[in-house]
């Protein structure tokens, strides 16, 4: 059901004397300008999140990905991905439209690329033949794909430097969909967001395809383009060597669900076969992809906010997690000096309100 909030004077006052108190910035996870407009009407300030995996696997599209993947060299892959270009350009000039002007924190694609083949027999026979391949040679390539622990594996920023045309298109369909919009008379403010990093050597891999591709479109459209370019810090290794991060990264975005995954070695997934137990036999006092674990995973997150405000002063930080919508976790993330917290366009008066909450509290 479809409740307009808004229409609710009480509602209105409540928020209003939230957002006086309060210091956090709240940001939404949307991924589409409805989701986008609903978070506005909310109270959204911009978007903390937004992925760019499931725009790829509408039918129109997820030929030209699975053809990329499956290419024998570059030149093929790049002429596959770049028929993709357009339909980005699409999405992404809906959602900074819709979001205009404020920033909107946008993620390179993250998850391994054997979730966009096929894995029934019936699929992978049309696919071979959509690709004039045997299906022996197409079962090969998906197998080569195949990885045992893919949540550790081949994906985030890894992709983008064994496949860097994916990190140029996307950054292509962000500056031209920014450059038509700037010539509409509007106001957008992408923030890239490399995923995965665990290295300031990844990091500035991908930083120089991004302004390279920002500078190209720049000229190519004479537009001035504003733009942020930083990073999901999800690594423990990244809140550890934040420092150096810090100095070439403009923001850095906690994402809470892999920093605790891969913090504690739980698996996000399968927690629920032996969470239960942990939490009857108080080994556990709470789900920590529930609410942030604050002397684990939340001393990780103090230490990258420290380590990289002390090299980079004007470093924005936000998070990106579940944790973002949590009454509990956003009084930790006020107390570890962050600057915002984004959560589902439906949670963003909760986080609104606990917010004040915390700067009241503190």
């Amino acid at each position: 059901q479809d409740v307009n909030l808004n229409d609710n004077k009480f509602f209105q006052q409540l928020m209003t004397m939230a957002d006086h108190q309060r210091k956090l910035g709240v940001r939404t996870n949307a991924d589409s300008p409805s989701d986008a407009l609903k978070a506005l009407e909310f109270g959204a300030e911009g978007i903390g999140l937004c992925r760019t995996e499931h725009m790829f696997f509408d039918p129109d599209r997820i030929s030209s990905m699975r053809e990329m993947i499956l290419a024998n060299d570059e030149d093929e892959r790049r002429r596959a991905i770049m028929k993709l270009l357009p339909h980005q350009k699409k999405d992404f000039y809906g959602i900074l439209k819709t979001m205009s002007p404020h920033p909107v924190t946008i993620r390179l694609l993250d998850p391994p690329l054997h979730e966009f083949l096929p894995q029934d027999k019936h699929k992978m026979e049309q696919l071979a033949e959509d690709l004039q391949i045997s299906i022996e040679e197409l079962k090969k390539r998906i197998e080569s794909l195949h990885e045992l622990n893919p949540m550790l594996g081949h994906r985030g920023c890894r992709l983008g430097i064994s496949y860097p045309e994916i990190t140029e298109m996307q950054s292509r369909a962000i500056f031209e969909a920014s450059a038509e919009l700037i010539k509409e008379k509007k106001s957008p403010f992408p923030e890239i967001m490399v995923p995965l990093v665990g290295s300031v050597s990844e990091f500035n891999h991908q930083r120089k395809i991004i302004d390279l591709e920002a500078k190209n479109v720049s000229e190519k459209l004479e537009v001035e383009l504003k733009y942020l370019v930083g990073t999901m810090i999800e690594l423990p290794r990244a809140c550890i060597i934040a420092d150096s991060i810090a100095k070439e990264a403009e923001f850095f975005s906690f994402g809470t669900n892999d920093l605790t995954q891969t913090a504690y070695g739980f698996s996000r997934d399968d927690i629920g076969g032996f969470l239960p137990d942990y939490l009857s036999h108080k080994i556990l006092s709470h789900d920590p992809f529930q609410s942030i674990d604050q002397d684990g995973v939340g001393m990780l997150v103090k230490i990258g906010v420290e380590k990289g405000r002390n090299v980079n002063s004007k470093l924005k930080i936000g998070i990106c997690g579940e944790h973002g919508g949590d009454p509990d976790s956003i009084q930790f993330f006020h107390g570890a000096g962050l600057d915002y917290v984004s959560c589902s366009p439906f949670r963003v008066p909760i986080a609104r309100l606990a917010a004040a909450q915390a700067m009241l509290k503190h």
